[in-house]
């Protein structure tokens, strides 16, 4: 896996101070996507361990609330086996930090096919606290929208949602 860049300090991508990895490589490819060039899998440079070590050190500060993960795509299939060990190791070593995810898939997609059809998926979402989910689309973009970019987008509260089997909007607290 590929990944564009690390934001050490982003505050637009979900609650408080995160750290947030785009990732390389989306099919999706929507009109006016903010990160067209991370569309190309082969975009930026190969996700190491080092720089899976530099994600979680800088996840260590007491004012970092979690993780944020954008693209691209992160749960594009060529993406999911880059990101497993990461968020395995982050659940581990940071279990009261929040892992956010941004993906051009619908939630129902994700649980109803993804997880019937590629080995990673289930246990990538059982570490994600909060999805954005939705391709981006231009035509209902709406810049009052907090932590998305179209009215079509919903922001998830995936352990609620997995728990009683239903889409639980995450509303802040």
């Amino acid at each position: 896996m590929n990944f564009a860049s690390i934001k050490k300090c982003d505050v637009a991508n979900g609650i408080g101070v995160r750290v947030s990895l785009f990732v390389s490589g989306c099919t999706h490819h929507c009109k006016n996507c903010f990160n067209e060039e991370a569309w190309d899998f082969g975009y930026g440079k190969p996700f190491t361990k080092e720089d899976e070590k530099e994600v979680l050190k800088l996840l260590e500060p007491s004012y970092i609330s979690g993780l944020s993960l954008l693209g691209g795509e992160p749960l594009e299939p060529r993406n999911q086996l880059g990101l497993i060990t990461l968020l395995r190791n982050f659940k581990k070593q940071y279990p009261n930090k929040t892992l956010w995810c941004y993906s051009g898939y619908t939630f129902e997609y994700i649980t109803n096919t993804m997880f019937k059809n590629l080995p990673y998926t289930k246990e990538i979402l059982s570490y994600v606290d909060v999805l954005v989910d939705g391709k981006y689309v231009d035509d209902l973009k709406d810049l009052k929208l907090r932590f998305r970019g179209s009215s079509n987008q919903r922001i998830i509260d995936v352990k609620k949602s997995l728990k009683e089997n239903k889409i639980i909007l995450w509303e802040e607290v």
